[in-house]
């Protein structure tokens, strides 16, 4: 690689005197952003409800529940007080296969307070310090295809990830002036802990068969999307929803 090539790489996506959080980092997609934020240079806190070690010198895992939020809002000061936040990446969520008729109430509150209340009031508590970034703050949500199409048994996450595109245009707006891009990414099927609890053998013919790459996707596809959006690369984009999905959405029939 010659000397201007490796010049522009790092230009457009080193993330060298940056610091961030990803949220559920601990495993999966979430462990994907993590790993290759920190090798494109970033300080990254993981929080997330494992205590494990993790082999990463860049990456610092603090166990947190993210729906404490006096815990929470207290752990991002901290964070913030000390290293500054140039990113928030709220990427921990929670699904399981019930028929809609069955969903009681105790779940349907616990997945909302997961899947969606985090994701506001953590972007709220990292606000201050984001709006201060000598980068220009940016915050990613993962979202999902459930944002987009109807999936059955799974009525109470499609409506936290249709939420979660809301809050990513909403804020998109309303912090544009305070330093502060906000994006979301709908990831398609990547074989995680959370996707195979819901995926039985007729799910996954199916969901291959609904995108025309016909295969899975890999964690490190959703994280390279996170990186364009964080670096300097995505300085020019904010309140956009990204499908990587192996053109799910785009297929006809």
């Amino acid at each position: 690689m010659d000397n201007m090539t490796t010049k522009t790489l790092e230009r457009l996506f080193s993330l060298e005197g940056r610091t961030g959080i990803v949220t559920g980092a601990s495993g999966g997609i979430g462990e994907g952003i993590a790993k290759l934020l920190a090798n494109a240079g970033a300080e990254v806190y993981d929080l997330s409800r494992s205590e494990g070690s993790i082999d990463n010198s860049k990456i610092n895992r603090i166990s947190l529940d993210i729906t404490d939020t006096v815990r929470a809002k207290k752990i991002i000061k901290e964070i913030g007080e000390s290293k500054g936040i140039d990113f928030l990446i709220n990427n921990a969520g929670i699904t399981k296969r019930t028929k809609a008729e069955n969903v009681d109430e105790k779940f349907w509150r616990k997945i909302h307070q997961v899947n969606l209340d985090a994701v506001f009031y953590l972007s709220q508590y990292a606000y201050p310090y984001l709006k201060k970034s000598k980068f220009k703050g940016r915050i990613v949500n993962i979202s999902s295809m459930a944002a987009h199409l109807g999936f059955k048994e799974v009525v109470p996450y499609c409506s936290t990830k249709s939420g979660v595109t809301g809050i990513t245009r909403g804020l998109a707006v309303e912090w544009v002036d305070d330093n502060i891009l906000v994006n979301s990414i709908a990831p398609g099927w990547i074989p995680s802990k959370m996707s195979l609890e819901v995926m039985d053998a007729d799910r996954k013919e199916k969901i291959l068969n609904r995108m025309p790459l016909h295969k899975f996707g890999e964690a490190e596809d959703i994280a390279a999307m996170v990186l364009y959006l964080i670096s300097n690369a995505g300085k020019y984009i904010t309140g956009q929803d990204f499908a990587v999905d192996g053109g799910a959405l785009s297929y006809g029939y």
